[in-house]
């Protein structure tokens, strides 16, 4: 199962990116509002009908993806909940994904200290990182980080390879027409 977090200014393309690719290669995935609200406001304005509240999961997943966008990041950073679902999925050494502003999160709660890390550009400083990258996605242990909206895709297929195999990260990638 992975679990895709969702708050009033996330970034819409982040957010559903992933949910869309992981579930065509059958992985279960389930958006998750923080709000208490099914409905939330993406950056961009669209509303997304999320599948569940967060207090309607379990604490069990596979994965756990957090979004950026503005001001979605600071909202997800400020579920303390959330903040101590991310701190237990990291000490089981399960996969914690971050996109764009995100990996900023996992910064501030010092979970970056020992991994390398990407984040949006110019918001490098808040990481707390062993060392910064500049690649599209980043994989350091369990904590997977890609860069923004324009890295979606990979960061996605890096999700998937992860909680698969190459093979259906690659297939994936040629049957939705995209060159890695």
């Amino acid at each position: 199962m992975v679990y895709v977090f969702m708050a009033n200014g996330t970034e819409e393309i982040e957010s559903l990116t992933v949910v869309d690719l992981l579930r065509r290669v059958g992985i279960d995935v389930l958006t998750v509002s923080i709000t208490g609200e099914k409905i939330i406001k993406g950056a961009r304005g669209i509303e997304i009908v999320c599948d569940k509240l967060l207090d309607e999961i379990d604490n069990d997943a596979d994965c756990l993806v957090l979004p950026g966008g503005m001001p979605g990041t600071t909202n997800l950073e400020k579920c303390g909940v959330l903040m101590d679902m991310v701190r237990a999925q990291n000490e089981k050494k399960k996969l914690v994904a971050a996109i764009c502003a995100a990996p900023t999160i996992l910064g501030h709660i010092g979970l970056l200290k020992e991994h390398k890390a990407c984040c949006y550009p110019n918001m490098e400083g808040e990481l707390d990182c062993r060392e910064v990258t500049y690649s599209n996605v980043t994989v350091s242990d369990n904590i997977i980080t890609s860069r923004g909206l324009g890295t979606a895709i990979d960061f996605s297929l890096t999700i998937t390879e992860l909680l698969t195999n190459k093979a259906t990260s690659d297939s994936l990638a040629s049957k939705i027409v995209y060159n890695k």
